[in-house]
Protein backbone atom coordinates (compact mmCIF):
# COMPACT_ATOMS: atom_id res chain seq x y z
CA UNK A 1 0.00 0.00 0.00
CA UNK A 2 1.46 3.55 -1.30
CA UNK A 3 1.84 6.22 1.98
CA UNK A 4 3.53 8.78 2.88
CA UNK A 5 3.59 10.24 6.44
CA UNK A 6 2.87 13.18 8.28
CA UNK A 7 3.76 14.95 11.67
CA UNK A 8 0.68 16.82 13.07
CA UNK A 9 -1.11 17.42 15.89
CA UNK A 10 -5.27 17.19 16.68
CA UNK A 11 -5.26 21.08 17.83
CA UNK A 12 -3.44 22.10 14.90
CA UNK A 13 -5.94 23.90 12.55
CA UNK A 14 -3.80 24.05 9.71
CA UNK A 15 -3.40 20.40 9.86
CA UNK A 16 -7.08 19.90 9.43
CA UNK A 17 -7.33 22.10 6.88
CA UNK A 18 -4.31 20.42 5.35
CA UNK A 19 -5.38 16.88 5.54
CA UNK A 20 -9.02 17.73 4.26
CA UNK A 21 -7.19 19.51 1.15
CA UNK A 22 -4.50 16.12 0.48
CA UNK A 23 -7.93 13.48 1.10
CA UNK A 24 -10.17 16.03 -1.24
CA UNK A 25 -7.66 15.85 -3.66
CA UNK A 26 -6.97 12.06 -4.00
CA UNK A 27 -11.07 11.70 -4.11
CA UNK A 28 -11.12 14.02 -7.09
CA UNK A 29 -8.69 11.81 -8.72
CA UNK A 30 -10.54 8.84 -7.74
CA UNK A 31 -7.95 7.04 -6.13
CA UNK A 32 -7.88 5.86 -2.48
CA UNK A 33 -3.96 5.91 -1.89
CA UNK A 34 -1.54 7.10 -0.75
CA UNK A 35 -2.68 6.38 2.67
CA UNK A 36 -1.93 8.76 5.46
CA UNK A 37 0.53 7.44 8.17
CA UNK A 38 -0.28 10.83 10.90
CA UNK A 39 2.21 10.74 13.22
CA UNK A 40 2.02 12.53 16.54
CA UNK A 41 3.79 15.84 16.58
CA UNK A 42 2.15 17.31 20.23
CA UNK A 43 2.13 21.07 20.60
CA UNK A 44 1.76 21.31 23.88
CA UNK A 45 5.26 19.55 24.40
CA UNK A 46 6.69 21.70 21.60
CA UNK A 47 5.50 24.64 22.55
CA UNK A 48 5.62 24.16 26.35
CA UNK A 49 2.16 25.27 27.01
CA UNK A 50 -1.18 23.76 26.81
CA UNK A 51 -3.48 24.84 23.67
CA UNK A 52 -5.65 27.61 24.11
CA UNK A 53 -8.54 27.77 22.31
CA UNK A 54 -7.91 31.90 22.68
CA UNK A 55 -4.98 31.74 21.39
CA UNK A 56 -6.19 29.75 18.01
CA UNK A 57 -9.26 31.90 17.16
CA UNK A 58 -6.74 34.18 15.24
CA UNK A 59 -5.83 31.01 12.95
CA UNK A 60 -9.21 30.01 12.53
CA UNK A 61 -11.03 33.54 11.49
CA UNK A 62 -7.81 34.16 8.80
CA UNK A 63 -8.73 30.22 7.71
CA UNK A 64 -12.33 31.24 7.31
CA UNK A 65 -11.90 33.94 5.65
CA UNK A 66 -9.30 32.56 3.16
CA UNK A 67 -9.13 29.35 1.94
CA UNK A 68 -11.51 26.90 4.30
CA UNK A 69 -14.48 29.00 4.79
CA UNK A 70 -16.63 25.99 5.26
CA UNK A 71 -14.17 24.32 8.06
CA UNK A 72 -14.11 24.81 11.48
CA UNK A 73 -18.36 25.21 12.07
CA UNK A 74 -17.88 23.21 15.43
CA UNK A 75 -15.04 25.45 16.76
CA UNK A 76 -15.28 27.54 20.05
CA UNK A 77 -12.23 29.42 22.07
CA UNK A 78 -13.90 28.17 25.60
CA UNK A 79 -14.07 25.67 26.25
CA UNK A 80 -11.65 24.17 24.45
CA UNK A 81 -9.50 20.94 25.27
CA UNK A 82 -5.95 22.38 26.76
CA UNK A 83 -4.13 18.76 25.44
CA UNK A 84 -4.58 16.32 22.74
CA UNK A 85 -2.05 13.48 24.65
CA UNK A 86 -4.94 10.97 24.90
CA UNK A 87 -6.26 11.63 21.47
CA UNK A 88 -2.80 10.80 19.98
CA UNK A 89 -2.79 8.48 21.93
CA UNK A 90 -5.68 6.65 20.61
CA UNK A 91 -4.44 7.26 16.71
CA UNK A 92 -1.58 5.39 17.44
CA UNK A 93 -3.76 2.71 19.07
CA UNK A 94 -6.01 2.71 15.49
CA UNK A 95 -2.83 2.46 13.56
CA UNK A 96 -2.23 -0.99 15.49
CA UNK A 97 -5.62 -1.96 13.50
CA UNK A 98 -3.81 -0.87 9.89
CA UNK A 99 -3.23 1.93 8.03
CA UNK A 100 -7.08 2.34 6.56
CA UNK A 101 -7.76 2.42 10.17
CA UNK A 102 -5.36 4.73 11.43
CA UNK A 103 -5.84 7.04 8.19
CA UNK A 104 -9.84 7.33 9.18
CA UNK A 105 -9.56 7.97 12.97
CA UNK A 106 -6.93 10.76 11.93
CA UNK A 107 -9.87 12.35 10.31
CA UNK A 108 -12.66 11.55 12.39
CA UNK A 109 -11.26 13.10 15.61
CA UNK A 110 -9.99 15.87 13.85
CA UNK A 111 -13.94 16.60 12.88
CA UNK A 112 -15.18 15.64 16.29
CA UNK A 113 -12.87 18.78 17.59
CA UNK A 114 -13.12 21.24 14.44
CA UNK A 115 -16.55 20.60 13.18
CA UNK A 116 -18.69 19.22 15.94
CA UNK A 117 -17.10 20.69 18.60
CA UNK A 118 -16.40 18.09 21.18
CA UNK A 119 -13.87 18.02 23.92
CA UNK A 120 -11.01 14.91 22.32
CA UNK A 121 -9.69 15.11 26.16
CA UNK A 122 -12.64 13.37 27.23
CA UNK A 123 -12.03 9.36 27.51
CA UNK A 124 -15.67 9.03 26.56
CA UNK A 125 -15.60 11.19 23.48
CA UNK A 126 -12.44 9.09 22.43
CA UNK A 127 -14.34 5.56 23.43
CA UNK A 128 -17.38 6.42 21.14
CA UNK A 129 -14.71 7.43 18.11
CA UNK A 130 -12.45 4.46 18.97
CA UNK A 131 -15.93 1.91 19.07
CA UNK A 132 -17.26 3.69 15.60
CA UNK A 133 -14.40 2.70 13.62
CA UNK A 134 -13.64 -0.90 15.35
CA UNK A 135 -10.37 0.82 17.07
CA UNK A 136 -8.31 -0.50 20.68
CA UNK A 137 -8.46 1.31 23.54
CA UNK A 138 -4.97 2.62 24.27
CA UNK A 139 -2.11 0.86 25.68
CA UNK A 140 0.93 2.17 27.47
CA UNK A 141 2.66 1.06 24.19
CA UNK A 142 0.32 3.72 22.32
CA UNK A 143 1.01 6.55 24.81
CA UNK A 144 4.86 5.99 24.35
CA UNK A 145 4.45 6.26 20.49
CA UNK A 146 3.16 9.52 20.80
CA UNK A 147 6.41 10.29 22.87
CA UNK A 148 8.83 8.12 20.31
CA UNK A 149 6.98 10.12 17.37
CA UNK A 150 8.02 13.26 18.59
CA UNK A 151 11.51 12.08 19.30
CA UNK A 152 11.32 10.78 15.45
CA UNK A 153 10.14 14.23 14.14
CA UNK A 154 12.82 16.04 15.60
CA UNK A 155 15.52 13.69 14.41
CA UNK A 156 13.82 14.29 10.89
CA UNK A 157 13.79 17.79 11.18
CA UNK A 158 9.79 18.38 11.67
CA UNK A 159 9.60 22.43 11.02
CA UNK A 160 5.34 22.27 12.95
CA UNK A 161 2.37 20.71 11.92
CA UNK A 162 1.52 19.58 9.46
CA UNK A 163 4.60 17.96 8.07
CA UNK A 164 4.48 15.78 5.37
CA UNK A 165 6.97 13.06 4.26
CA UNK A 166 7.12 11.46 0.41
CA UNK A 167 9.48 9.82 -0.91
CA UNK A 168 10.25 12.44 -3.05
CA UNK A 169 11.06 14.95 -0.58
CA UNK A 170 9.28 16.76 2.79
CA UNK A 171 6.99 19.26 2.81
CA UNK A 172 5.57 21.85 5.79
CA UNK A 173 2.09 23.00 5.49
CA UNK A 174 2.17 22.61 1.41
CA UNK A 175 -1.62 23.73 0.79
CA UNK A 176 -1.33 26.91 2.78
CA UNK A 177 0.48 30.01 2.89
CA UNK A 178 0.54 31.80 6.11
CA UNK A 179 1.42 35.96 6.32
CA UNK A 180 1.09 38.29 9.25
CA UNK A 181 0.79 41.59 7.67
CA UNK A 182 1.04 44.15 10.26
CA UNK A 183 0.05 41.55 13.09
CA UNK A 184 -3.13 40.16 11.50
CA UNK A 185 -3.05 37.00 10.15
CA UNK A 186 -3.95 36.22 6.27
CA UNK A 187 -3.69 32.74 4.84
CA UNK A 188 -4.49 31.62 1.35
CA UNK A 189 -4.48 28.19 -0.81
CA UNK A 190 -1.11 27.64 -2.19
CA UNK A 191 -1.42 26.43 -5.29
CA UNK A 192 1.77 26.31 -6.58
CA UNK A 193 3.35 23.94 -3.51
CA UNK A 194 0.01 21.75 -3.25
CA UNK A 195 1.03 21.04 -6.75
CA UNK A 196 4.22 20.50 -6.12
CA UNK A 197 3.49 18.29 -2.78
CA UNK A 198 0.68 15.85 -4.70
CA UNK A 199 3.09 15.16 -7.66
CA UNK A 200 5.25 14.28 -5.33
CA UNK A 201 2.95 12.08 -3.04
CA UNK A 202 1.57 10.54 -6.44
CA UNK A 203 4.37 9.62 -7.77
Amino acid sequence: MQQIEVFADVACPFAHAGLRAFTTYRRQQGASEPRLVVRAWPLEIVNGTPHSGGHLAPEIDALREGPAPDLFRGFTADPFPGSTMAALASTAAAYRSGIAQGEAFSLAVRDALWEHGLDVNDPEVLAELRRGLGVPDPTAEDEAAVHADLADGRARGVDGSPHFFTARGDFFCPSLDIDKDGGRMRVSFDHEEFHRFVVAAFA
